[in-house]
């Protein structure tokens, strides 16, 4: 044995130890009574509308010009933690929270963490906040939204923009990824952030529909980097057929992996083997239709040929049955009357003869036939 080999040998090896996961504090509280000073919106209009929160019948701007900057911002880090819902198994986000002016802190009977998509909410026509949804979306597109689809794209308006198309994007995206992973998409940048340069517009996209309804009401009326009031809303659906296309094949996606989940596995891979038996194809050890260089050469050269099918068994001879004569009496009995036929012939019997027929009966006379009856008039 070497010498390299015996220093090789006595070398300690490095173990890794599993990385702790940390622990949550209790949360903390984000606002003292009194911090926030609730301002009423100044009255514009005659009525007050309490399905859009402001007054109707005013001019067409007021919606907005009368906004002012929210007083608090939710900051994740700091102000995530442990509620009495961790305890008492409530699966809903606090609102306030989300809006960083929750009083209660580790007191608050929701929780104080961003929603988890893996955890399924129990009433899937509620949002995160436990507030009931609509089937339709009101026409500014804002509110809970609509259980009719499933929508993870923000509206972003009113954004002040300084620089170019990619800055703003930058812009956006470092301010919204807070409250969630956004998707992935080949765009440049490699995100689905989408900025409408010149028209202080941006669209965020979000891999859960959860994290999407908490940005939704964390950055309402919130700035960036500007000193701007956002404009957060509900986007529209994209018209975009691929984007469509691609959406509706997500959802299938989804639906399935979520029946695969609760079907047992073993129900799974026999189906998926009668499947396979019915339509002749191969599988591998894990159950997976084989095709193309994955199968096996079958010797007949070809490189890369399918094998998909099996060979069929050759199917069994049809017996063509032979025409039965229709009748009174079926083939059994003219074959049993030709027999004993046959048999009487050997013996010497007489053949049987035909019953005479009977006299024909005389032509009926023309008329009615009334001249055979007498007539009770005897003259």
């Amino acid at each position: 044995m070497s010498t390299s080999e015996i220093v090789e040998e006595t070398q300690p090896v490095a173990v890794v130890a599993p990385k702790k996961q940390k622990k949550l504090k209790p949360a903390r509280k984000q606002v003292k009574p009194g911090d926030v000073v609730k301002t009423e919106a100044p009255q514009t209009g005659k009525e007050y509308n309490i399905w859009y929160n402001k007054w109707a019948g005013g001019d067409r701007e007021d919606s907005y010009s009368n906004k002012v900057k929210s007083q608090t911002r939710c900051n994740i880090k700091r102000d995530s933690g442990l509620t009495r819902a961790n305890v008492t198994g409530i699966k809903y986000t606090c609102l306030y929270f989300a809006r960083g002016c929750c009083p209660y802190g580790w007191e608050c009977e929701y929780l104080h963490t961003l929603p988890d998509p893996n955890d399924q909410l129990p009433d899937s026509s509620k949002d995160c906040f436990a507030r009931d949804k609509f089937a339709d979306y009101r026409d500014d597109m804002g509110g809970v939204g609509s259980f009719n689809r499933q929508n993870r794209t923000l509206y972003i308006g009113r954004i002040k923009e300084t620089g170019n198309g990619l800055e703003t994007e930058e812009v956006v995206m470092r301010h919204f990824k807070e409250w969630g992973q956004i998707e992935r998409d080949d765009s440049e940048t490699g995100w689905a952030v989408k900025v409408l340069q010149y028209r202080s517009v941006a669209f965020v996209t979000y891999v859960s529909e959860l994290h999407a309804q908490f940005a939704k009401e964390a950055m309402a009326c919130q700035s960036m980097d500007n000193d701007e009031i956002l404009n957060v809303r509900w986007a529209t659906e994209d018209p975009n057929p691929v984007q469509k296309v691609a959406e509706k094949r997500r959802l299938v996606e989804m639906g399935q992996e979520v029946i695969k989940a609760k079907v047992d596995p073993r129900i799974v891979d026999a189906m998926r083997t009668i499947r396979a038996l019915e339509d002749g194809d191969v599988l591998d050890d894990d159950g997976y239709v084989l095709e193309g260089d994955d199968v096996e050469d079958d010797g007949s050269g070809e490189p890369g040929a399918k094998r998909r099918r099996l060979e069929a068994p050759s199917p069994p001879p049809v017996e063509v049955e032979p025409l039965q004569p229709k009748g009174l009496l079926n083939a059994d009995t003219l074959e049993g009357l030709k027999y004993f036929a046959e048999i009487r012939k050997r013996n010497g019997a007489p053949a049987a003869t035909a019953p005479p027929r009977a006299a024909a009966a005389p032509p009926l006379k023309p008329g009615l036939g009334l001249a055979d009856y007498g007539s009770d008039d005897e003259d």
